[in-house]
């Protein structure tokens, strides 16, 4: 990747800045700031602010946006954070690449709501914000939002989970997000949709916050197990917690008897499917997400006419014990089309 003038020093500091996979949502993890670094020779300048840069699904976010911005000829300055709900530190990043002169910003939000001020400050200085991933609430905040249907992610697993338990009763344990986190809560209650049952239903028996975390993952099981030993269905944000709980059950030698579903389709979770550790888990492509992103932006600047509205990036139920009823492709599949 080719470099370009770099900013001054101190907003490099600021610009390196947030934090799911650990999070790996989703999209999601743990991670360190990056400095602002360019990519393309043009003088049209594009920002990519994503959670975490240690996050396979950001990386691969990131790797989508540095080629669409080298075929459009066009600057990438990226940011990312030290971890999953680092507000402030996605605050600064768009106000520094905001006075760069950025003609679009990209951004996978750490909290869908209070990023919500600062990208209507970048809005009102002419600067196109496009949502990736994870919506900001409300949702019009952005000018525009191109991600999986997190929902529709949800429903998938929670279709397969209910199929595959063949009417035996489930004692569900939900591994989820964190509070304000709109990606978690869209997946959480797209599985009890997908399941057929509603929040509060006596068959979810715990519910903990992991942050898409695999250790934070394996705690939560932990913990859940204490509470309801007779666990038999796992629901996760994403295959970092999945994994967690994965390890959580083995040692309780409950890993064979309990069903774990989950969302993202990285390269190490849909091995994870393959080899029996996951029973299923909801595919999304954060490569295209980015590359459509930067192509937005690249528009707006040529023309002047601004993205909107919701572009749906897809999503693929990936599973090799598949169930009737429920559309899914096997993990064949899943490998060619994984990240990370």
């Amino acid at each position: 990747m080719s470099r370009t003038p770099r900013l001054p020093s101190a907003l490099l500091r600021a610009a390196a800045c947030t934090g799911l996979a650990a999070l790996t949502l989703t999209a999601c993890g743990s991670g360190s700031g990056s400095d602002t670094v360019g990519s393309g020779s043009g003088s049209v300048k594009v920002g990519l602010i994503t959670k975490t840069d240690t996050n396979p699904f950001f990386v691969k976010m990131k790797e989508g946006a540095e080629k669409a911005a080298k075929a459009d000829g066009v600057q990438l300055m990226t940011a990312a954070g030290k971890f999953d709900g680092d507000n402030a530190g996605q605050v600064t990043a768009i106000e520094n690449m905001v006075a760069a002169g950025v003609k679009g910003i990209l951004i996978t939000p750490s909290d869908s709501k209070a990023i919500v001020p600062a990208i209507e400050k970048a809005k009102a200085k002419g600067v196109l914000v496009i949502a990736l991933d994870t919506p900001t609430e409300p949702e019009s905040a952005v000018d525009a939002l191109f991600a999986t249907d997190n929902l529709k992610a949800g429903e998938l697993i929670g279709q397969y989970a209910k199929a595959a338990m063949k009417g035996k009763a489930a004692k569900i344990a939900t591994l989820d997000l964190a509070p304000g986190v709109s990606v978690g809560v869209q997946r959480h209650n797209g599985f009890l949709k997908g399941f057929g049952v509603k929040e509060g239903d006596p068959s979810v028996v715990c519910s903990q916050d992991t942050g898409g975390d695999q250790a934070k993952g394996q705690t939560a099981m932990e913990n859940c197990l204490q509470k309801e030993p007779g666990i038999n269905v796992v629901y996760t944000i994403n295959e970092p917690a999945a994994l967690g709980a994965y390890t959580a059950l083995k040692a309780k030698g409950r890993e064979k008897d309990v069903l774990i579903v989950s969302v993202d389709g990285g390269c190490t979770g849909t091995q994870a499917v393959k080899d029996g550790k996951i029973a299923a888990t909801s595919q999304q492509y954060p490569l295209k997400m980015a590359a459509e992103g930067v192509k937005a932006v690249v528009t707006y600047a040529k023309d002047g006419k601004k993205a909107s509205g919701y572009t749906d990036t897809g999503v693929t139920l990936i599973t090799d014990k598949a169930q009737d009823g429920v559309t899914s492709k096997d993990t064949a599949y899943g490998l060619e089309n994984c990240w990370g």
